[in-house]
């Protein structure tokens, strides 16, 4: 039987208005020993948390005839039951059991579903604060009512937190229900709702919301406040008012469930989270065609130098000197050195590193950024530093103002402060040990409940992009006239436009099948596409919104002819996101299988591998075919993907530091962010 784990009851920290847990202050020897341990626990205790976790899904499940014959009424009322002595006594496992019970009762009886036992070791995973591992297509959404409902019914608010809206809305809808039917309220927010229906979302036991709009929630909850924070200072002035309304949005950080962990936690924590405003400061259209005009005029190679790894640049010597001749005789920013070459390198960026179709589409007359883990616009979000208007200026759209910095925190530091951190993910393996540094949260491998039937077609290394997307068109016609469903995974929404033009030019319309297009061009089809991507004949191309938490019904046909085919046609930085959308196949015992089918000039390749390499590596293509020989392959790809996680990483480890550096610099004022 798992013990239930003694915590503090939640605490206001000092100086906030509401429960969150204060900032850890660990040293560099903590630091290390925490890394230490998570890198060497995770395998060596495995059997034994997977016997723990065992034993209590036997305990829940032993439970379900006593529930079976109560009426609807009677179960409610069981539920409401459980509150006080959950609210009292904490998660002690009975009552944890009791709980677990009831939430699969009331979901076996609302949607035909009911938790089998992985379900709830996972549930139980993360009841006790853990991060469950479990294998794509493994219902970790219905997972997820576990831990909620045990919480809610203990009287704390939980956040239910994923990667994108489509899901929050999905899961909420879906899952309401369930909730309601043993007494529990849902929020879900919605970015384009006004600030009072986020503060009421919130306000539910259970919140559905996404990483970026609850930490931009949290923000605005600082910024509401200023300076005076504490918890004393705000009743103060909800008397003063005398409505009794809090300026408040959320109602403390208690519980997060965090839906697809590595990718929030790690994938997505390389940047701050920035709140800001306008500026009203911003320089004209002219200026950035001018500045465009002028970083042109810069050679690459002498003037300045490319970082392809880093997707960064500098000036050289020469190029200050020559942009100081460029600009001379202009006025305004153009007359102090540091600036002018901010101006220059900022166009340099845009020149070079953010393109059409990859880093942004252009939408409403609009520069719209797709986030790069997701695939999706973000059409509230805009790069600083004048970024943003570099790349209006390129593409020739309106000039947005500049916009200034009013609060910023980073993943790392905020989900720190919940009471109560887990998760659940399908790929946490090659994480585990940042996880449990940065977050203390240990990763719990749970088995699948059916036998894995996806099989691996192997990797695919072709000369060049041409030859790439002639292999990827032959490979899912051949699938698809098998009488099976074909997904394409493409890394960004100019790839997934070519792919399904070289696909319409084979005919496909004239044989009866199709081929639909799911990237940030096309979300407002997101659902309907998805819902026949496993139809027989079925060809979706799609970027990386057809990845994480999208689960593809088969038809019988499609089954019975061999499942879904993934084609993965280039490679991502982490391993874990190809292992994503590979997972799209083969779910929960279906037949399925997928392939890499990539280039060797492809991005990763071409940042994290020396020319000279690759010139020996075409060269050996070249005689084979045109295809790299697989153990090259996947050699090639292993050290790419390597060469960028070891970035990312040491990124990240910069990020906190930096922000907690930030923080110290400017404890005079208040908190950081």
């Amino acid at each position: 039987m798992i013990r239930a784990r003694r915590r503090a009851p939640p605490a206001f920290a000092a100086g906030t208005p509401y429960p969150e847990r204060p900032d850890p202050k660990a040293g560099r020897v903590d630091a290390a020993l925490t890394a230490g341990w998570a890198t060497h626990s995770s395998p060596l205790f495995a059997p034994w948390q997977r016997h723990r976790l065992a034993r209590f899904a036997a305990a829940v499940e032993a439970l379900g005839p006593s529930l079976a014959d109560l009426d609807d009424t009677a179960l409610r009322a069981r539920a409401e039951a459980l509150r006080a002595p959950l609210t009292r006594q904490g998660m002690r496992p009975d009552l944890a059991a009791a709980a677990f019970a009831l939430t699969r009762e009331a979901s076996r009886r609302i949607l035909g579903l009911r938790h089998h036992a992985v379900q709830l070791m996972g549930g139980a995973a993360m009841l006790h604060g853990a991060l469950a591992e479990m294998e794509t297509g493994e219902g970790k959404t219905i997972t997820a009512l576990l831990p909620a409902i045990a919480f809610a019914l203990a009287g704390r608010p939980v956040h239910v937190v994923t990667v994108n809206e489509y899901l929050a809305a999905r899961d909420a809808t879906q899952l309401r229900p369930v909730y309601e039917a043993l007494g529990l309220t849902v929020g879900l927010v919605v970015l384009a709702d006004p600030s009072d229906k986020h503060r009421e979302a919130f306000a539910r036991d259970v919140t559905y919301c996404t990483n970026k709009d609850l930490v931009f929630d949290y923000l605005r909850d600082r910024m509401a406040l200023g300076a005076r924070r504490s918890r004393g200072r705000l009743l103060v002035g909800e008397l003063m008012r005398g409505d009794g309304a809090s300026p408040l949005l959320l109602r403390g950080l208690h519980v997060a469930i965090v839906d697809e962990a590595d990718s929030v936690l790690i994938d997505e924590a390389r940047t701050p989270l920035i709140l800001s405003g306008q500026d009203g400061t911003g320089e004209t259209a002219e200026f950035y065609a001018d500045a465009l005009d002028l970083a042109g005029q810069l050679a690459p190679g002498t003037d300045y130098r490319l970082i392809p790894a880093e997707r960064s640049l500098h000036l050289t010597p020469r190029g200050q000197a020559r942009l100081a001749a460029l600009a001379a005789g202009r006025d305004g920013l153009w007359m102090v050195r540091r600036a002018r070459e901010e101006i220059a390198e900022q166009a340099l960026m845009a020149r070079h590193f953010y393109q059409r179709g990859a880093q942004y589409v252009i939408a409403d007359g609009k520069v719209q950024i797709v986030d790069e883990f997701t695939g999706r616009v973000m059409p509230d979000r805009s790069w600083e530093r004048g970024l943003h208007q570099m790349v209006e200026a390129k593409e020739g759209v309106e000039i947005t103002g500049r916009r200034r910095t009013l609060a910023r925190i980073t993943y790392q530091r905020f989900f720190r402060r919940y009471f109560h951190l887990c998760g659940m993910t399908g790929t946490a393996a090659e994480v585990t040990g940042e996880l449990r540094a940065v977050y203390g949260l240990r990763v719990t491998s749970v088995p699948t409940h059916h036998p894995l039937r996806r099989r691996n077609l192997g990797v695919r290394v072709l000369v060049d992009e041409d030859a790439k997307w002639n292999e990827v068109v032959r490979d899912a016609t051949a699938a698809m006239r098998a009488g099976r469903a074909v997904l394409v995974g493409t890394r960004s929404v100019a790839a997934s436009q070519a792919v399904a033009s070289r696909l319409a030019a084979t005919g496909l319309a004239a044989t009866g099948l199709t081929a639909a297009v799911l990237n940030a061009e096309s979300h407002a089809e997101e659902a309907a596409i998805v819902a026949q991507a496993g139809r027989p004949g079925r060809i979706t191309v799609a970027t990386n919104m057809a990845g994480r938490g999208t689960d593809i019904k088969l038809s019988p046909e499609v089954r019975q002819a061999g499942g879904l085919h993934v084609i993965l046609t280039e490679f991502h930085e982490s391993a874990r996101v190809d292992r994503q959308l590979f997972g799209r196949g083969g779910r929960q015992g279906d037949p399925g299988s997928y392939v890499a089918i990539t280039a060797l000039d492809d991005e990763l390749f071409t940042r994290f591998v020396p020319a000279a390499w690759r010139a020996t590596l075409r060269g050996m293509a070249t005689g084979n075919g045109g295809i790299l020989p697989e153990r090259l392959a996947r050699w090639l790809r292993a050290w790419s993907q390597s060469a960028a996680e070891r970035l990312n990483a040491g990124t990240r480890r910069h990020t906190l530091a930096n922000d907690t550096r930030t923080e110290k610099m400017l404890a005079f004022s208040g908190r950081g962010e």
